[in-house]
């Protein structure tokens, strides 16, 4: 596609009226220096290892923890005996004909072997195992720290709470990196947490002990989803409004699917836990490169006060992108930043209790966090519940994550066009009603086909929810807003695993589950005010009035036609002060939030 990296007349006859008003904010001089020039191109390419990166830590830990279906105990006396009759001779029946996984007969083998005997008795006593299992490997070809430390019977929860230790992780490392950010910048938080990944990722391989493992997976946790969404809000930054919904989605969906489809034969190909524990964490030290390559955010400078230093990083965009600013344009702007930074210095200050003070905005605060925590789950839940399909894992695993690539393309053609209420609703929905469905239908097959359809349904409406809250809040109090929420959806997260620990009550109560959350918070966001072509809500006010005028029935896409009031308004002091304080509501949103980075929204300008 052939981009015009000159200024375009429409954004030339733009910058003559902000600068006649005296005001110029970000993306104001974006089109000037290039909405999306050879600079940016590169940089939408140097997101691939950060994406890489973000796939490895999240979902590494199901291939390090994998148990095979299909385990019985072991008898140290008869392992010179095949393992067909190990098990004829020790293992008692399960109630559905097959061997039990957690018991064996408890008689005397010297006996029994110089007895001749080739059968068990079923009136033999039985205990519970007490000498280790055997593993199908036939399922899971290769040893995992489940089987090397019989996380399996009484212990098969281990790995459930492992798992949720590592959102435990996910949220503190959210804070930490996300003040990091906003004190100290973008690209020292994009290394450090990376760094913490590759460390505790390479001390997992060590460890011989649960506790051990659940200490490393929690500061492994510090780098979900910090270590892409550190680089993917600095892309995002500096690519125009017109490319942002591109660059946002396509970035998912092309380089984290293909990481996560990877990952299963990644694994296979390793063959050992502990060696998948250093190949997928080893590539996290190519972040101690990126200051070398990867300019520092010059929103967050310019909110720094650090005007110069902004300005310097979009000259280098203007040589490399071949476009030429005139100086007048950088005062301009150098001008507008520092009046707008006095007016926010002197402004009133928000918290996050604020937006419980007023009826109508408390509805939505309280809307948005139960939907959210009811995507978050769903989605994760998916996630983690291909080991319950009756097909196997790998293949599975990777089709399942096939589903993004189509679900975030749909979205960048559709979500501008049909509004984010009904579509919503929509995939939450079909995300439930798929889910259940696979509850009434034969395990394989039909049962892994509409469970997959359902994960396909619930990544629409995962990105659809990481951009509804950032849109409905206001400015003055998004930042809070949005971290508050997400938070609560690391809060679903934990609660994920053991949603799919419910298999080992029943295969379908997963998905039951699920389906039920799919269809319930689907409908709860039809009772959110729709934003598109919405003019975002700047104060309190705007929050509390915002979509009073809409009914209930209100279809977006009939209104397709009309042109939007975010385009059709010109700068003012409002669309300044938010462009400055706007880098920190996008750091605490990436930073807290993106559970998922693989599903990053759209990040709208306030």
């Amino acid at each position: 596609m052939a981009v015009d990296h000159h200024t375009p007349p429409a954004a030339a006859d733009k910058s003559d009226v902000t600068r006649d008003k005296g005001e110029m904010d970000f993306d104001d001089i974006l089109p000037h220096i290039g909405e999306f020039g050879l600079y940016q191109k590169l940089l939408f390419l140097m997101m691939i290892p950060f994406a890489f990166f973000v796939s490895f830590v999240y979902f590494a830990q199901i291939f390090i923890t994998l148990v095979p279906e299909s385990h019985w105990c072991r008898v140290p006396e008869l392992d010179h005996l095949p393992l067909h009759q190990q098990l004829a001779l020790s293992v008692p029946k399960n109630l559905e004909g097959g061997y039990d996984q957690c018991s064996v007969y408890d008689v005397d083998w010297t006996r029994v072997l110089s007895e001749g005997v080739q059968q068990a008795d079923p009136s033999w006593p039985v205990k519970p195992c007490d000498s280790g299992w055997h593993y199908n490997s036939t399922e899971i070809p290769y040893s995992t720290i489940s089987t090397e430390l019989d996380w399996v019977c009484d212990q098969k929860a281990l790995p459930t709470i492992a798992q949720s230790i590592f959102f435990c992780g996910a949220i503190v490392g959210g804070l930490i990196f996300g003040w990091m950010a906003d004190r100290y910048g973008r690209i020292p938080a994009l290394v450090g947490t990376n760094l913490t990944g590759l460390l505790a990722g390479i001390l997992t391989a060590f460890s011989t002990s649960f506790w051990q493992f659940s200490i490393c997976r929690f500061f492994v946790g510090f780098a979900f989803d910090n270590c892409f969404t550190m680089m993917y809000i600095l892309v995002l930054e500096y690519v125009g409004p017109k490319w942002r919904t591109f660059v946002a989605n396509m970035s998912i969906a092309i380089f984290f699917t293909l990481a996560s489809c990877l990952l299963p034969w990644i694994s296979l190909w390793v063959g050992d836990w502990r060696w998948l524990c250093v190949v997928t964490a080893a590539p996290l030290a190519l972040a101690i490169v990126t200051p070398f390559f990867v300019p520092e955010s010059a929103r967050w400078l310019v909110s720094q006060g650090k005007f110069d230093k902004a300005i310097t990083i979009l000259k280098k965009f203007e040589r490399i992108n071949k476009t030429k600013v005139p100086e007048n344009i950088y005062s301009e702007f150098q001008k507008s930043c520092m009046a707008v930074q006095k007016e926010e210095e002197a402004g009133k200050k928000y918290s996050v209790l604020d937006l419980f003070c007023s009826p109508r905005l408390r509805n939505v605060t309280i809307l948005l966090i139960v939907i959210w925590m009811a995507i978050s789950l769903v989605f994760d839940g998916h996630v983690r519940n291909v080991g319950s399909l009756g097909l196997d894992v790998f293949l599975t695993f990777t089709l399942a994550s096939a589903t993004e690539l189509p679900a975030d393309t749909f979205l960048t053609v559709v979500l501008d066009r049909w509004g984010r209420r009904w579509l919503a609703c929509g995939s939450m929905v079909c995300s439930g009603i798929f889910s259940l469905l696979a509850t009434a239908v034969p395990i394989g097959v039909p049962s892994a086909s509409l469970a997959i359809m359902g994960r396909f349904s619930v990544n629409i409406s995962y990105n659809i929810g990481l951009q509804y809250a950032a849109e409905l809040l206001p400015t003055v109090v998004r930042a809070q807003g949005v971290a508050l929420i997400h938070i609560m959806g690391y809060v679903a997260s934990i609660l994920a695993p053991f949603v799919v620990y419910l298999a080992y009550v029943s295969p379908q109560l997963p998905l039951l589950v699920l389906g039920v959350l799919g269809i319930v918070g689907g409908v709860l966001a039809l009772f959110l005010p729709e934003t598109m072509d919405q003019e975002l809500p700047q104060t309190m006010a705007d929050g509390e009035n915002f979509g009073k005028d809409q009914k209930f029935f209100d279809i977006p896409c009939d209104k397709r036609n009309k042109v939007s009031n975010f385009q059709r308004r010109t700068p003012n002091k409002s669309s300044i002060r938010a462009s400055v304080r706007g880098e920190q509501y996008r750091s605490t949103l990436i930073n807290r939030s993106i559970r998922r980075p693989h599903t990053v929204p759209t990040i709208p300008e306030a």
